[in-house]
């Protein structure tokens, strides 16, 4: 209760806030700005993955078929992406055993229920992948991304629209808020919801910070200003809905409350086919697919790269593709054995471990596998340096900008060649949503 009153001027009062605004019509965004580079940025989010469980074998990349553990070496198993078990990924719990002060070699000493804590050392069979492995072939593959902090999705995704979770010079959240799988994490929360928080020297405070509900700066405050348009596709929040976990904006009091809310934040998450088919992508576009679509661990779906794949699809069959780039990356390392020690002094909980990321357009360097080190605030970065934006003043002001590595704006704009995939686009836009909490860690 005294974290709520102190830390009211970037949250809420202690509660819920306000009722929120009803859902309108789903009407077109604003036209899209022209930036320096792209008219479009659009940031498709799926879930729970390192970089060695989905690209270990990829050619040139820095993968391993070999991990560590605490009292030797294993060979890292091809398995399915279905996977019946989902590992456990919170900093406190798991993050700190893992990375072990950057040995890498503690991931089979974290339970996983009855299940051996050797089974997080395995990459995806890469043909239960193609769609990724296809796009990372033709276009730019980052196997040096790093998420922000060692924790989980509600903090990845405030990350990925703002670079961290300050709230104040000694404080960022981390980890989810308390309550179960089926309450919100957000502005939805029940009153009683409190954050665990991270100080400079790693001090995590379980439950003892304020209410979820927002108001520090995210890259909205720098978009709405400029008319930069944009909109945050992503599974309907409220009773039952599956996006009570994973919509960013929900944790942003202004957005939640506001008019916004029902012109900025699109559900559900299939309306971005409608935004592409008539031509009215935003600026900038977050997607986040429905649980069973996300490649999260245990929820028995392979469909996760076919959605992808669709979304990508339309856009590289509409007149936007010329002017897009299109930023695929994975929230966070959902306890997945990864070997690269994430650089630089652990602070704050991060960085976190590595993530992949595959960059699309018609400017992407051809086959090209970057070795440099980028976090998620280099995605933030991205977008302001195309619109040419002001720093957020979070990660993204210390964070290494892509811009110049992924990108050859002397290249002729290449022709987009279409990604097969085992699941069609009217797969998904009649598919039933699955009504799943997003995320539960």
């Amino acid at each position: 209760m005294v974290w709520c009153c102190l830390l009211s001027a970037v949250l809420t009062a202690c509660g819920g806030g306000s009722t929120p605004a009803p859902a309108g019509p789903f009407e077109p965004p604003p036209p899209a700005k022209q930036g320096k580079y792209f008219k479009h940025i659009v940031i498709l989010i799926q879930e729970n993955r390192t970089f060695d469980n989905l690209f270990a074998t990829f050619p040139g990349a820095d993968g391993t078929r070999s991990g560590k553990t605490h009292n030797g070496k294993i060979l890292l198993r091809a398995g399915d992406l279905e996977s019946q078990v989902s590992p456990n990924n919170g900093y406190n719990c798991c993050w700190v055993r893992d990375w072990n002060k950057g040995k890498m070699n503690h991931f089979d000493l974290v339970p996983i229920g009855r299940v051996p804590g050797t089974f997080v050392y395995q990459y995806v069979h890469p043909d239960q992948i193609a769609p990724y492995w296809d796009l990372a072939k033709q276009y730019v593959l980052s196997d040096h991304m790093f998420q922000t902090q060692g924790s989980g999705s509600f903090t990845a995704h405030q990350d990925l629209i703002r670079g961290d979770t300050a709230i104040n010079e000694t404080s960022n959240l981390i980890d989810f808020p308390t309550g179960g799988a089926d309450q919100a994490w957000g502005c939805d929360a029940d009153p009683g919801t409190r954050t665990s928080l991270i100080t400079a020297n790693n001090k995590y405070s379980s439950g003892v910070g304020p209410f979820p509900c927002l108001t520090y700066a995210t890259l909205r405050d720098l978009l709405d200003p400029n008319d930069i348009s944009w909109r945050y596709y992503a599974p309907a929040v409220g009773g039952s809905f599956g996006g009570n976990l994973w919509n960013a904006f929900d944790a942003i009091k202004a957005v939640r409350y506001g008019p916004e809310w029902t012109t900025n934040e699109a559900n559900p998450e299939t309306r971005v086919f409608t935004d592409i088919s008539r031509d009215t992508l935003p600026s900038v576009a977050w997607v986040i697919p429905d649980y069973q679509n996300s490649d999260h661990p245990g929820d028995n779906s392979d469909t996760g790269p076919s959605w992808v794949a669709q979304v990508v699809n339309a856009i590289g069959q509409s007149p936007a593709w010329k002017t897009t780039a299109i930023v695929i990356v994975w929230d966070d390392w959902g306890g997945w054995y990864d070997h690269v020690p994430p650089p630089g002094p652990h602070r704050y909980g991060g960085l976190g471990f590595r993530v992949p990321a595959i960059v699309v357009s018609p400017y992407s360097k051809p086959s090209y596998v970057s070795h440099n080190n980028y976090e998620f605030g280099s995605i933030i970065k991205f977008v302001e340096e195309n619109w040419q934006l002001p720093s957020l003043g979070t990660t993204d002001k210390t964070s290494a900008s892509f811009i110049k590595d992924f990108f050859d704006f002397t290249q002729q704009p290449r022709t987009f060649v279409p990604i097969g995939s085992k699941y069609s686009r009217s797969f998904f836009l009649h598919q039933p949503p699955s009504n799943q909490p997003v995320d539960s860690e």
